[in-house]
């Protein structure tokens, strides 16, 4: 922990510069990025040989730094996408050097520029505009965007091939619900001017790379156009995968012992790059196409990733990984492939803080039959299969300590060894904080992910309240009597069920855009969303209306006995404000006070969607968060002694 007492730690945490979606230019000298150093998020480009770095914009940008930037073909402008207040509903806009801006695609509905074809016209766009998340082609020079595809599940991963002629995405036509295939379309020739065409996604086959049930995903052409990088998880553990499109040969790698998910192929074509999970971490690792032959490349155990669809060749066999560990932030790394030698890119700023002040994480795991020993208020299980369960415990130092329990969101993720503000900020307030990759999660592969399947609030929620056992069981210097519970998004889910599951276990709790009713939800959220999170996780209401009703939060706040923050943004599309409307309607008319001195808190922000990177934003969320806390549980200013 840091030293100075007269240290704002929540203003100086939150108000840290953040750096989002480093991505290559197309010749590879220069790197642009998201930055809020001026307290707003701006465009930034850094010359790689120099070291010097350029501020593109000046409030053109959005606020929020969540979704991705790419270059345009010719290295002159940058594409960005642009909502309104967090509501990620997006249009697509791009920056020159200069600064001038234009709208390129304006939608009307929630759009991702998927990729961006290297003749400099063409740019593949995925959007629910039409309902369903479906493919289309921008062409840059009339303006014309047309329709491609026209399914009735979302299409994922979706690459424009190096001539602009082809297509390969992945989407699901089977009755199987967690089926995801791979597939190839032609794109029509152009019209006599060189410019109209229909470009309708013609020709559509289905590649053979994984069995029904499995999924599947493109997630780079070869630079010849002959063959794509898949992955796979057919045989359980996430695999990477080269598949010829001339013979409809696939060749895999790696020995299944733990997930690796593909990357990007070198220029070369001879190598690609991937990540290979490892407990909470994952590390960057380097193929050999020909031989098989895979090295992890020289960095220390923590967080490392390549980007979706982001370019990371910097030329001279270098590339841009980007890099965190617990008590350092995620750098830009230019890594020398041949010798094994790295440089950052851009320093991060720690402001009065310093790496040392931070806590590292601690990996363990506990075995889990999803029924803790706490007895269940909501809903009753037999016991399910016993898995190994990994956790992070992150220890404040303070003794006696109390305990914050983070689920993470997703569901389909996972809790790594990385740097997090909010948990910092945590640990620096004297809380000890346990996150959970509970069975659901990410990186242990598809039996394990779907084991969540048909059961939200069930063995996965075990999960959470077993390893919150074995830590208060084992670790004698925390306070079993300041235990509190939070998260965001699935995360919020998890909060608002732990509460009113095992009510037994916590003293307080805060859920974020956390889901309560999942009927509400099924009606609310985006058609992609709803097929592909609850249909695909769950069925559909009128499947399965018991486990619905059941599953919901919002059907057991009676047994609430903590203290309750629910905060929501009224923009979000993804977890609408609905959850948190029926949410407390339901505990008003349980007869729960609402207020400060209530057993419930209730804020929405009238400004936000899904969350925001935002400076200010960021400081109000951590603000009623460490305000709660300190109301409810008497922390904020570090009750008891640190070692």
């Amino acid at each position: 922990m840091t030293g100075d007492s007269d240290v704002d730690v929540l203003e100086e945490l939150a108000g840290l510069p953040e750096m989002a979606h480093p991505t290559a230019s197309p010749d590879g000298g220069e790197v642009a990025f998201y930055h809020d150093d001026t307290g707003r998020n701006e465009l930034y480009v850094l010359d790689v040989a120099t070291g010097e770095c350029e501020r593109w914009s000046d409030g053109e940008v959005p606020r929020n730094n969540r979704w991705p930037i790419a270059w345009a073909a010719d290295g002159g402008r940058v594409f960005f996408h642009l909502d309104e207040n967090g509501d990620e509903q997006n249009d697509v806009h791009a920056i020159a050097r200069d600064g001038t801006t234009e709208r390129v695609v304006a939608d009307g509905g929630q759009i991702r520029l998927c990729d961006v074809g290297t003749d400099g016209e063409t740019l593949l766009l995925a959007s629910n505009r039409d309902g369903q998340m479906n493919l289309y082609r921008h062409d840059l020079p009339t303006g014309e965007t047309t329709r491609l595809t026209d399914y009735d599940r979302a299409v994922w991963g979706a690459f424009l091939s190096p001539e602009c002629d082809r297509i390969a995405y992945a989407t699901n036509e089977t009755d199987h619900p967690s089926n995801r295939d791979v597939y190839v379309a032609d794109l029509a020739e152009r019209g006599p001017d060189g410019r109209s065409g229909t470009g309708d996604g013609s020709g559509a086959r289905t590649l053979d790379v994984s069995a029904t049930g499995a999924e599947a995903m493109p997630v780079d052409w070869g630079p010849d156009g002959d063959r794509l990088l898949v992955l796979d998880n057919s045989e359980d553990r996430s695999r990477c995968g080269v598949y010829d499109l001339e013979t409809d040969d696939v060749t895999w790698y790696g020995d299944l012992e733990r997930e690796e998910s593909p990357a990007l192929f070198l220029p070369d074509g001879d190598r690609f790059l991937a990540t290979r999970v490892r407990d909470a971490t994952t590390m960057p690792v380097v193929y050999d196409v020909t031989t098989g032959e895979s090295r992890e490349l020289d960095l220390p155990e923590g967080f490392a990733e390549f980007g979706w669809n982001a370019e990371r060749v910097l030329g001279d066999d270098r590339v841009l990984v980007t890099h965190a560990t617990p008590t350092r932030r995620t750098e830009p790394l230019a890594y020398d492939l041949e010798t094994d030698e790295y440089e950052t890119l851009f320093e991060r700023e720690y402001g009065p803080f310093a790496p040392g002040d931070f806590a590292d994480a601690e990996y363990f795991t506990v075995d889990s039959d999803g029924v803790p020993e706490t007895p269940a208020r909501a809903v009753e299980h037999d016991s399910y299969e016993t898995l190994e369960i990994g956790a992070l415990l992150y220890d404040s130092g303070r003794r006696p300590s109390p305990l914050a329990v983070n689920p993470h969101g997703g569901p389909r993720a996972a809790d790594w060894k990385a740097f997090h503000y909010r948990t910092q900020f945590l640990v620096q307030r004297g809380f000890s904080v346990l996150q959970v990759n509970y069975r659901g999660s990410a990186g242990r592969g598809r039996t394990f992910a779907e084991a969540l399947y048909g059961d939200w609030g069930g063995a996965e929620q075990g999960d959470v309240a077993t390893a919150v056992e074995h830590v208060l069981e084992t670790r004698d210097w925390l306070d079993e009597d300041r235990v509190v519970v939070f998260g965001g998004s699935y995360g919020g889910y998890s909060a608002y069920w732990q509460l009113v599951q095992y009510p037994d276990l916590y003293d307080a709790g805060a859920a974020s855009v956390g889901i309560t009713d999942l009927g509400d939800m099924y009606e609310n959220t985006m058609p992609h969303f709803r097929t592909e999170l609850l249909e695909k996780n769950l069925g559909t209401p009128a499947e399965n209306p018991d486990l619905y009703r059941e599953r919901s939060p919002v059907e057991h706040v009676e047994n609430l006995s903590a203290p309750l923050l629910a905060v929501h943004g009224v923009n979000d599309r993804r977890v609408p404000v609905s959850q948190a409307r029926v949410l407390r309607d339901a505990l008003l008319d349980a007869g729960f006070e609402e207020g400060e001195r209530g057993r419930f808190e209730y804020h929405e922000l009238g400004d936000e969607g899904h969350s925001s990177s935002d400076v200010d934003q960021k400081v109000r969320s951590l603000g009623l968060l460490d305000e709660f806390l300190e109301r409810r549980l008497g922390t904020a200013t570090g009750d008891g002694e640190s070692d």
